[in-house]
């Protein structure tokens, strides 16, 4: 079990925008693939105009699978290059969780 935590620099004052893009035509076709959404956060302090994500992935090669059929989808292929006009930078870090959590991070998922 693994957790994805992407972080989107965004453009100066972009932040309710890519929102907006991604609830209206982000979210029903990435969800179609990455079902184990498990935050989705703005930063407040610190590094601003980023957009941080987290993704529960049973497998890394569950995740690679299902990341390429998302990448094959139209729709996300669409909102994908709306978007990306307003993105800067992209980080991805791919996490294990700590034995005393994965039972909670199964729990987490499986109610997502």
């Amino acid at each position: 079990m693994y957790v994805e935590q992407r972080i989107y620099t965004l453009k100066p004052g972009c932040i309710a925008q890519y929102f907006s893009l991604y609830e209206t035509k982000g979210m029903a076709a990435q969800a179609r693939y990455l079902p184990n959404m498990l935050g989705y956060y703005a930063s407040e302090v610190g590094d601003l105009n980023e957009v941080i994500h987290l993704w529960g992935h049973d497998s890394l090669d569950g995740r690679e699978a299902n990341r390429e059929k998302m990448r094959a989808d139209q729709e996300f292929q669409a909102y994908w290059q709306e978007v990306r006009q307003i993105i800067v930078r992209q980080r991805t870090l791919i996490m294990k969780p700590a034995p005393f959590f994965v039972d909670r991070l199964a729990r987490m998922m499986s109610a997502a």
